[in-house]
């Protein structure tokens, strides 16, 4: 019979009182003391290495994660390094996975493809056995195919793409590209939020052309007009008063922004001086905007974005998350920090339905964790009754926050 997990998250909540207090600095690089964890250190990139203690022969899982913790995308791999680290806290404190606990050490990446397989060798190095990671879109791709080689699990809290899914051992706690596009499209016509619809995207990016493209497709599909299609490049980034320009002229109500926090930022900032006040809807990749430095939030008001998670939420689950997140590094944490939680979590739940242990070899826990994830049902901060699909792919259900008076509201 088909063996159902559900991870309900009690022992989290109640662990939570057991996990000692972090650095409340915000500084991304702490390393962490939770339950029977014994500190490491770190490094100055921020990589966290914390050796989570073992049992009595001992063994432990061995969790590695890669993302940018430096650069530009440094918010999102900051955030699921801190996320993942009060998970692993949480589980320690709790007694562990089966019985042993995790040892977890994060590496930074700079959201780079070479420096991300260089993390993955140095974690290899290290002992590593699974995978939680990488945080961003082409190093994952990169990545990909070295935990295929080596038979390893892997699952990864914020990469979108279809590109790292569907080589058997790779799963996604995020959104599907596709997914965020369709679901996009959904929203805005089934609220009423526009009648023409302008789009700006980054056609040299896979996240971002992908996200478009599926968009175009659903909208098309639901009769939503799309007065402008306008593209910009990696290498193009800065200006964006063209584009901005010719959908105020096609008289664009709402404008959809496939792309990262950094030049949707500029973007906001650009249609201001012109005096254009559409709405403005996002996706996940909008989630950060509040903390881009120098940036004028205020312009940021009423700005709306697909997300599975709102930290304003009054579940228990979110608010204890939330609670301990604030404590430990002084932040709100964004949508990435919470799918990276879930991600750890998923891992535990993964585990104990494969009744696996430390003492297999990595392709032996890549098959059986692997063969077990079209088996597990998890509840956590980003989805009831979440589910995977033998393609990689993650079931759960889209929601949407809007930006109101400096902080990110569900709708």
């Amino acid at each position: 019979m088909k063996k159902a997990v559900s991870v309900l998250l009690t022992a989290a909540l109640a662990a939570t009182c057991f996990v000692g207090c972090g650095d409340s600095s915000g500084n991304s690089g702490t390393d962490d003391n939770g339950g029977s964890s014994v500190n490491s250190g770190s490094d100055a990139n921020a990589a966290n290495d914390n050796d989570g203690g073992s049992t009595a022969d001992g063994l432990a899982f061995k969790i590695g994660g890669i993302g940018p913790t430096t650069g530009d995308a440094a918010i999102y791999g900051s955030a699921v390094m801190n996320a993942a680290q009060i998970a692993v806290d949480e589980i320690n404190a709790a007694g562990g996975i089966n019985g042993y606990q995790i040892d977890y050490k994060f590496e930074d990446d700079q959201s780079d493809a070479e420096k991300s397989i260089n993390a993955y060798n140095s974690l290899k190095d290290w002992g590593m056995q699974i995978l939680m990671g990488t945080v961003t879109t082409t190093p994952c791709v990169a990545v990909v195919d070295k935990t295929l080689e080596d038979g390893m699990f892997q699952i990864t809290p914020s990469a979108s793409s279809t590109d790292v899914i569907g080589g058997g051992n790779v799963f996604q706690a995020c959104f599907t590209d596709p997914n965020q596009g369709t679901a996009s499209a959904q929203y805005i016509v089934d609220h009423s939020l526009a009648t023409k619809v302008a789009i700006i995207y980054d056609s040299s990016s896979v996240y971002s052309s992908g996200i478009e493209a599926t968009f175009v497709q659903e909208a098309e599909a639901k009769g939503l007009e799309i007065v402008a299609e306008e593209a910009f490049t990696a290498d193009s980034k800065t200006d964006f008063s063209t584009q901005l320009q010719k959908a105020q002229s096609a008289g664009a109500d709402l404008v959809f922004l496939p792309i990262y926090y950094a030049e949707a930022s500029i973007i906001l900032t650009q249609a201001n001086s012109m005096g254009y006040e559409p709405t403005f809807f996002g996706v996940d990749g909008m989630d950060g905007i509040l903390g881009v430095e120098n940036f004028d939030t205020s312009l940021a008001e009423g700005v709306m974005l697909l997300t599975p998670f709102a930290a304003d939420a009054q579940d228990d689950l979110t608010k204890a998350f939330v609670s301990t997140y604030q404590e430990k590094y002084g932040d709100i944490p964004n949508q990435f920090a919470a799918d990276a939680y879930d991600a750890i979590y998923t891992i535990k739940a993964v585990v104990e339905a494969a009744n696996a242990t430390p003492d297999m070899s990595v392709s032996e826990l890549g098959t059986a964790l692997s063969g077990a994830m079209t088996q597990i049902s998890v509840d956590g901060l980003t989805g009831e009754g979440m589910t995977w699909q033998e393609s990689g792919e993650v079931s759960k259900a889209p929601k949407a926050v809007v930006i109101k008076d400096g902080a990110y509201t569900a709708m």
